[in-house]
């Protein structure tokens, strides 16, 4: 088991306090379907069936699936299937994932939740690193966090100590929340364009992003759209908020800023 732990990169939550946290950072409520990749053990399941309507638990590790129905039978609302969450097929009603993920699969998880249509919101226990990394937490901003954020809103709500854990993993995890806006920051047929964009800024070509840019749009129109949003000319690509990047996208390709794009209530039933 140990091993197979490792191989996986299972960390179990073995604090009520850290497992109330997500919950409550959820947002969640009585009316809500949730999806929980990676349920281990069932101690996040529980809780959230204890809260919301109904709760669908994967879990990949065999021995951990096949205990999961027993630690579970208390709640009708869960319904656990033994099996890989990102190779699932996507609720077609408006659900939300909420989970301890494991460490080795977050990229991949995070890929499947952004490529979900009807998911409101992923609450997740990432490493401490990821979360500040594609939250701009040390000052720099990663190209899926950039390419999405006219979509998606990613904030870093918490910290947990590595010591609410077992196996105690090397790093503190951070509670990511990344809410699916109720209408996108761009109109929706310009979002195509946008990530062309942003794919295109973030080649590096030139040193910086306004080097990039030039290549694609006349200097004076960059160098305007730089002046107008005191932006480093030198400046290089990861240090430009997504906020930048949309306004830079406007006044470059002509697309008029649209009001609006809070991000969506909670899934209805």
């Amino acid at each position: 088991m140990a091993r197979r732990r490792k191989t996986l990169s299972q960390n179990f939550l073995n604090s009520s306090s850290a497992v109330d946290l997500v919950v409550r950072l959820s947002g969640l409520g009585p009316r809500d379907l949730v999806v929980e990749p990676g349920a281990g053990e069932g101690t996040l399941t529980r809780a959230l069936a204890r809260r919301c309507r109904r709760v669908v638990a994967y879990e990949l590790d065999p021995a951990l699936a096949a205990l999961l129905p027993e630690r579970t039978r208390r709640f009708p609302n869960i319904r656990t299937v033994r099996g890989d969450f990102t190779r699932a097929r996507p609720p077609r009603e408006p659900f939300a994932v909420v989970g301890n993920i494991p460490f080795s699969r977050t990229t991949d998880i995070v890929r499947w939740c952004l490529q979900a249509p009807s998911m409101t919101s992923a609450t997740l226990l990432t490493q401490w690193e990821f979360a500040r990394k594609r939250t701009g937490g040390y000052g720099r901003w990663t190209l899926l966090t950039v390419r999405s954020w006219p979509e998606y809103e990613w904030r870093l709500l918490s910290r947990v100590g590595r010591h609410h854990f077992t196996p105690v993993p090397r790093t503190d995890s951070a509670v990511l929340r990344i809410d699916h806006r109720a209408a996108p920051l761009l109109p929706r047929e310009a979002l195509p364009a946008y990530r062309a964009f942003t794919d295109h800024g973030f080649t590096g070509v030139g040193g910086s992003l306004f080097a990039t840019l030039t290549r694609h749009h006349r200097t004076r129109r960059v160098r305007a759209a730089y002046t107008s949003l005191e932006l480093d000319e030198s400046a290089p690509v990861g240090l430009v908020r997504p906020d930048q990047w949309l306004a830079l996208f406007r006044a470059l390709e002509g697309v008029e800023e649209r009001k609006g794009g809070s991000t969506p209530g909670r899934a209805a039933p």
